[in-house]
């Protein structure tokens, strides 16, 4: 089995993308010191050096790189060695300009930004195999490396490609997964409007048409864009265990939903050694803090439970969205512990040293533009020393309370044309029952719908418009033997092709929820409805509702008006030993903790009550011990109960009873026994 940690890493990861080639050598001696000064303990190096390290084709230079690794092993730094393939040199595109990819509208973009590739071109792919190969041979066995890294941020910024090499290659994955195209058109529903292919060769990417396209059709081009992006990580990786044998071998995943919607990362957590990270703030107004602990209980959900790692966050701000504000004062060792309180074996940046010229430079980095007479790099400084002291944590593991259902590919169909309402959306739900979660202090787990279930007591299911009829299966076992499940409106409606389960709404869900739904019926934009309960209390909706028919289950709270007006908007169901709630509206942060509340009822989940608000209580656990991560968020001290007492990591202070944390600081305290 390959290894999962960095080699020769002794402590938690701490340091940033170091990209030397930006600056005169003279510079890298400092650069050294002042990562020994901030205790740096691992960079990444080399991610986007391919026109450096192979100037012209078969001309290569590693003068400066062996130089630089040999720098960085001498001061104790390990490295995260970058396969450049996410940035191929203009000479390459020059020899095949069919390597850039083409947009679905037919538009070939241009050299001169990243990313810009046709991951079906064979000439992309040799090329790619060899600066691999000779990365590999060269660097496999050098002392100083801890782990490689391939390519970039997967699927960003282009994750499908509609040129003619894509077409050839579509129609042989195809192949492959159909067998006969007649198993083609029965899954793409290709009867309706006269789309029927006698022949995979007349088959095409769903480019441009006149109006909407074939829907199967689309899915399947997700599937097979992700599926031949990670073929190729497949190929680097490959390459790298059998000439780097002992070193794992990682990429960087962006797992936030609102930064990558076109990798399935469940299939991409089986293929990496190390599950990485890269998360960004998304500063619109929201708790960028509950976006940060659901991107990191997400990442690592893929890992499958096991630590991984945070390899990009920035110090301050970022320079892509809108408006790109500074963090507050103590923001990042805030943003960066609550990562690690949620699984990371560290805390790695964009960027080391601030870029001068380029598109990123006014990116936050660990050293700015002003030097080391600035607010961020005394924080780095003082975060360095923080991450150093929780070195007892590795190798523990996050506990979570619940567990929420989150599948890609549902996500894709979902957002595909002509839906029943444009202000449905599947993210929404998601970030939403996830805040209601957050804020009532239980830690989640996401997971795929076809997964045991059997650890979590609790199941919410915010947006499954796509379910197979296993993951149906598995859903009524979960509650037969004792779990309870919440279902929110619109899922389990089509199977794994796109294609309206047969019989009433719900689908695969009628049996375990106890209902049927007779027809959606989406509300206009900025209508809303009432719904009321058995003691008369009023939660109100908006976006959704529905023609429930109970069979079985019981109704909890009723439509108030509308077109519903009188009929069941949230049921209760008994199956076996658990229950299953639906709720058929889309109901705020309120509605939604009242519903939750009832659920985590029957889940016999005790309320957390008192917790403060926007303060995370997280547990790690493993041989060295148990470990209670505690960050507050909020502007005011708080206080938490603790049950046991315990050694605050950070302070090397003792506690008992309660917990004081300062206005925006984190506390770890290693509990007794």
């Amino acid at each position: 089995m390959p290894e999962t940690t960095p080699g020769g890493l002794t402590r938690l990861a701490f340091g940033g993308d170091y990209n030397p080639e930006q600056w005169p050598e003279t510079v890298w001696q400092e650069d050294v010191r002042l990562m020994r000064e901030a205790g740096v303990s691992m960079v990444s190096v080399g991610i986007f050096s391919w026109a450096l390290l192979e100037p012209e084709p078969g001309v290569y230079d590693f003068g400066w790189l062996d130089r630089l690794l040999d720098l960085l092993h001498e001061n104790g730094i390990r490295v995260d060695l970058g396969t450049p393939t996410v940035v191929p040199p203009v000479w390459f595109y020059r020899a095949h300009p069919e390597a850039l990819p083409v947009t679905a509208d037919g538009t070939r973009y241009e050299f001169g930004s990243r990313g810009a590739i046709c991951h079906s071109n064979a000439d992309y792919r040799a090329a790619a195999a060899n600066i691999t190969t000779r990365l590999a041979d060269r660097y496999g066995n050098h002392p100083a490396l801890a782990m490689w890294h391939v390519h970039n941020e997967y699927g960003v910024p282009v994750s499908a490609c509609y040129c003619d090499s894509c077409a050839a290659h579509f129609r042989r994955w195809l192949g492959a997964t159909y067998e006969t195209v007649d198993a083609v058109n029965e899954a793409w529903g290709t009867a309706f409007w006269g789309q029927r292919y006698t022949d995979f060769e007349q088959i095409n990417p769903p480019r441009l048409t006149p109006t909407v396209g074939n829907p199967g059709q689309a899915l399947d081009y997700k599937r097979f864009a992700d599926a031949t992006i990670r073929e190729n990580f497949r190929m680097e990786r490959d390459i790298l265990h059998r000439l780097s044998p002992g070193v794992p071998v990682t990429t960087n995943f962006m797992t936030a939903l609102s930064q990558c919607d076109s990798i399935d990362y469940w299939a991409w957590g089986r293929e990496v050694d190390l599950v990485t990270n890269d998360h960004y703030l998304i500063t619109d107004g929201r708790r960028t803090h509950v976006n940060l602990a659901m991107a990191a209980d997400l990442t690592r959900s893929v890992a499958g439970g096991a630590p991984w790692l945070l390899l990009e966050h920035s110090t301050s701000g970022v320079n892509w969205q809108a408006r790109n504000p500074a963090k507050a004062p103590g923001q990042m060792a805030r943003n960066s512990l609550a990562h690690v309180a949620r699984g990371s074996e560290g805390a790695m940046f964009f960027q080391w040293r601030q870029s001068r010229r380029g598109a990123e430079k006014f990116h936050s980095a660990m050293l700015p533009h002003g030097g080391t007479d600035t607010r961020v790099w005394r924080e780095v400084v003082e975060l360095g020393a923080s991450i150093d002291t929780l070195g007892p944590i590795r190798g523990t593991r996050t506990q979570a309370d619940v567990a929420v259902l989150w599948d890609w590919h549902s996500w894709w169909a979902q957002n595909l044309d002509w839906r029943p309402t444009e202000d449905h959306d599947a993210r929404e739900r998601a970030d939403t029952f996830y805040e209601v979660l957050y804020d009532r202090h239980l830690t989640v787990d996401f997971a795929h719908p076809e997964a045991d279930l059997s650890a979590y007591p609790l199941v919410v299911v915010p947006a499954l418009y796509l379910m197979t009829e296993a993951a149906g299966l598995n859903l009524k076992e979960y509650v037969e033997h004792g779990g309870t499940l919440v279902v929110s409106y619109f899922s389990g409606i089509v199977d794994e092709h796109d294609a309206v389960h047969e019989g009433a709404y719900p689908g695969p869900l009628r049996e375990v929820l106890g209902l049927t739904v007779e027809e959606f019926s989406p509300l206009l934009k900025g209508e809303k409805v009432r719904i009321t309960g058995p003691d008369g209390a009023e939660l109100g909706a908006d976006v959704w509702t529905e023609f429930v028919v109970p069979r079985g289950a019981e109704t909890v709270w009723t439509y108030a008006d509308g077109l519903t007006a009188g009929r069941p908007a949230v049921t209760r169901h008994r199956l076996g030993k658990g229950t299953a709630w639906y709720v058929s509206t889309r109901l705020g942060t309120d509605g939604l903790d009242t519903l939750l509340g009832r659920a985590a009822e029957d889940a016999r989940i005790a309320p957390r009550a008192d917790l403060p608000h926007d303060v995370e209580v997280v547990r790690r656990t493993g041989e060295s011990g148990t470990f209670l991560f505690v960050v507050n968020h909020t502007a005011a001290d708080a206080k938490v109960p603790l049950d046991t007492s315990g050694t605050e990591l950070l302070t090397g202070e003792r506690a008992a009873g309660r917990l004081a944390v300062p206005a925006g600081a984190v506390r770890v305290v290693r509990l007794d026994g």
